[in-house]
């Protein structure tokens, strides 16, 4: 193993590129939920002060459910700010899932309380931030604490929500896949049919006319 892969990824390298720019509000951005067969997706925008870091914060994916929640609490205390947003199942089955998580990253910017001058989007695309500069970074919540960041909040909100639907329709075991296309949730959809949180246009291999 070279030295380089020994030594640790410096998470706040890209803040610092842009810092070192002339920005100073530099915003991570990242979804959760393109994958799933049913619910929203979600997005979150986060903004530290300059310099500030929340220990332990990784990939969403990486961590454990109850590291993510102790996380989730310490980012929104430490951010200087941040916010959630959706964009719905109506919204994913009309524009596509692809520009609904755009359209869901562009409210979670909008809805920031300090204003973003520039923008890290986990990705290899960026949707369009009304002239606010922007970087894609491929693997960015794996490389940059703030879209790292970004993506533990969009990832426990987004699991959360899940679990609620799971009260209201118990049958489908929401709080267990949170929506993905695991065995079981095909299981419960060939058993039970859809709902009305269910992507429909994600179901025709599984349900096929039955979606319409």
């Amino acid at each position: 193993m070279s030295r380089s892969e020994k030594e640790p990824i410096d998470m706040l390298a890209y803040e610092k590129e842009y810092i070192s720019q002339g920005y100073t509000n530099i915003c991570g951005v990242d979804e959760a939920g393109r994958g799933p067969l049913a619910g929203p997706v979600c997005a979150a925008a986060v903004i530290f002060p300059e310099g500030v870091t929340v220990e332990g914060v990784n990939d969403s994916k990486k961590l454990s459910p109850k590291k993510r929640d102790e996380l989730f609490d310490k980012i929104k205390e430490n951010a200087l700010a941040y916010h959630i947003a959706f964009a719905s199942v109506d919204e994913i089955e009309k524009i596509n899932i692809l520009n609904a998580a755009m359209l869901a990253m562009k409210r979670a910017v909008e809805g920031l309380s300090v204003k973003a001058d520039f923008i890290l989007v986990d990705g290899n695309k960026t949707p369009y931030f009304n002239n606010i500069p922007c970087a894609a970074i491929v693997k960015g919540d794996a490389r940059s604490h703030s879209i790292a960041a970004a993506s533990i909040l969009a990832k426990v909100t987004r699991d959360r929500l899940m679990e609620d639907f799971a009260k209201k329709y118990p049958e489908y075991g929401f709080e267990q896949h949170k929506g993905y296309g695991t065995k079981l949730h095909r299981e419960k959809l060939l058993q039970y049919g859809m709902c009305e949180i269910h992507r429909p246009s994600f179901l025709k291999k599984i349900l096929g006319d039955k979606t319409k």
